[in-house]
């Protein structure tokens, strides 16, 4: 499986701000240079998530970007998604393949697709963080707790 470019870009600053200890939204222009990555083109991915429910957006001086969700509640399906729109089996619709071919070769990619889907729903964001970033409540760092945005969480550090 081959991610475009756009959703690359997705997901490091997805995860870039999953990393982040900042309880403080997160500038696009800081994540933009952090992660080497065009800032206008970023700031048109990073809006999408926020349509999606996968970012939070705040305005004005001190404004930027948050995880709307914990990590480990948003999936690298709902990344993809958010940005290449749903992953679907395509047929071709080209002319000389009979009705049946195409009828088992729609079949055959329904069940890929739906497969691919459940492997990439259970691939959360939390799972591609380093290690390092994974420490528990006895560490330093603690990642959010299910259910909990990040304006919760912000009383605990």
């Amino acid at each position: 499986m081959k991610l475009s470019r756009t959703v690359s870009y997705a997901l490091q600053a997805t995860l870039q701000l999953a990393r982040s200890d900042s309880v403080s939204p997160v500038p696009c222009s800081q994540l933009a240079a952090e992660g080497k990555m065009p800032e206008r083109f970023l700031l048109q991915i990073l809006r999408n998530l926020v349509a999606h429910g996968i970012l939070e957006s705040t305005r004005g001086v001190e404004g930027g970007y948050t995880l709307e969700r914990a990590p480990e509640e948003i999936s690298l399906l709902e990344v993809i998604e958010a940005i290449d729109g749903p992953l679907l089996a395509n047929v071709p619709t080209g002319q000389g393949l009979p009705e049946e071919s195409k009828d088992k070769l729609g079949q055959a990619l329904g069940e890929v697709t739906a497969v691919a889907r459940q492997g990439l729903e259970a691939v959360k964001l939390a799972d591609l963080l380093p290690v390092a970033a994974r420490k528990t409540r006895a560490g330093k760092r603690v990642l959010p707790s299910v259910g909990q945005s990040r304006k919760a969480r912000r009383h605990l550090n």
